[in-house]
Order: C-alpha cells, then sequence, then structure tokens
C-alpha cells in the first residue's frame, strides 16, 4: 500500500474546487448570520437548526464532491481520490491508464483479481470529445484519420500518469535484461516482504462522516420536531 506522498502529479477539476469554496463562503456567513445575528436578530429556534444543519450537508457535499476528488502520482504509484472511496496503486499493479470520457485505471488486486477505477475529479463529455477531434481534423487536414483523435482533458491527464509510471518502472543498472529482471523481480519481493506493493480500494473515513453527520442530525433534528 502506498503511504503518504508528495506527489510529482496532481489533477483535479477548479471548477469544481470553485464552486466549492464559493458554497462553503456562503454557508458560513449564513451560520454565522444564524448564530449572530449579522443580517438582523440571531436565530436558534428549531427552523434556524435545520437550517444550520442543510448548510452543514451542503458543506459536506461540496468537501465530497467538489475538493476531495483527485488523482495524485508519484514514483511509488498513483491515488485516486473519488467522492467517498480512495485508490491506492503502486505502478507494479497497474495494467493501464487510459482518457476516456473519464480517467480510469485499470488494477490488480492481491488476490490477482483485475478492476478499473473512474476518476471522479475530470470528466470529458462526447461532444467535447467531437469538438477536439474536429479541431484537429481542420489544423491537420492531410493526416490519416486513426491520428486525428484530439487531446481531450481525460486524455492528456492520462498520457501525464503514464509518463509518470514510465519513469517510475525499475531499470537494471546493467545491459543484461536477465540481470535487470532479476533485480526487478529482487525489488518487487522485497516490497512483498515489508508489506508493501499491494493496490487497495477503501472508504474514506472523513468522506464518509463528512455526508453521514449531517444526515444524522438532520433526522434527529426533524424527529424532535414531529414528536414535539
Amino acid at each position: 500500500m502506498i503511504g503518504p506522498m508528495t506527489p510529482q502529479l496532481q489533477i483535479r477539476s477548479t471548477f469544481a474546487r470553485v464552486l466549492a469554496w464559493a458554497w462553503l463562503a456562503f454557508a458560513a456567513l449564513n451560520l454565522l448570520d444564524l448564530a449572530f445575528g449579522l443580517t438582523g436578530k440571531a436565530s436558534h429556534d428549531r427552523t434556524a437548526a435545520t437550517l444550520a444543519v442543510l448548510l452543514l450537508l451542503g458543506c459536506g457535499i461540496a468537501y465530497v464532491v467538489g475538493l476531495r476528488p483527485a488523482i495524485l502520482a508519484d514514483e511509488e504509484g498513483v491515488v485516486v481520490r473519488n467522492p467517498l472511496r480512495d485508490l491506492r496503486a503502486p505502478w507494479r499493479t497497474v495494467k493501464s491508464v487510459e482518457g476516456k470520457d473519464a480517467v480510469v485505471v485499470r488494477w490488480t488486486a492481491a488476490d490477482g483479481t483485475e478492476h478499473k477505477t473512474r476518476a471522479w475529479s475530470l470528466q470529458t463529455s462526447p461532444r467535447a470529445q467531437a469538438r477536439a477531434e474536429a479541431r484537429a481534423a481542420k489544423d491537420n487536414p492531410k493526416v490519416p484519420e486513426a491520428s486525428l483523435k484530439g487531446r481531450t482533458a481525460t486524455k492528456y491527464a492520462a498520457q501525464q500518469l503514464n509518463e509518470v509510471a514510465e519513469r517510475s518502472r525499475p531499470r537494471g543498472r546493467s545491459g543484461d535484461p536477465g540481470k535487470a529482471a532479476a533485480q526487478a523481480a529482487q525489488a518487487v519481493e522485497g516490497e512483498r516482504a515489508q508489506g508493501a506493493g499491494t493496490a487497495s480500494l477503501t472508504w474514506n473515513k472523513a468522506a464518509v462522516a463528512a455526508l453521514g453527520v449531517p444526515v444524522v442530525a438532520l433526522v434527529v433534528v426533524l424527529g424532535v420536531g414531529l414528536v414535539g
């Protein structure tokens, strides 16, 4: 499993992050208004409590959907942070990285089964893909159609990730292919002996709590209101 990393490459959605921070600022101002009456009299009744919980739930959604999603890569492997789950995959477990309507990482688990994870942080619509191909065809009218595939944001991200993976592949110091393979195998065995080098897809506790706690609070507030 990959530990804490200082990524060489970080891929995020700037638009989503701007919207998330805008909502957090809006929610903070409204929560202060409810608590201290910045624009009028402070309100501490059940209606105010319901509004406060809804604002906090919105903050949880902003964090999970806007701030958390990212693709991080360094010489050890790649981390795909989606809204609620994280993929951590050493490069030796990654079968491929493709840029389609989203960045798709195909990886192998410890039991040998193959899986694929779609990154939430970057999306490309079919229309955007078609526009990119049309631009490429217009700029290169004499190039065969097979090489006119437009490079969308997801394809560019996949290219960057593949470049990091290529740089991170073990290389033997000797020109002897057999010796290089032996050195690579020895490195893999060393990782296994240390309990490392395994891909994992796990739930993120902070993300689950960011949504779960406000939902529970909202149920409690509404339940108290119904009982009352």
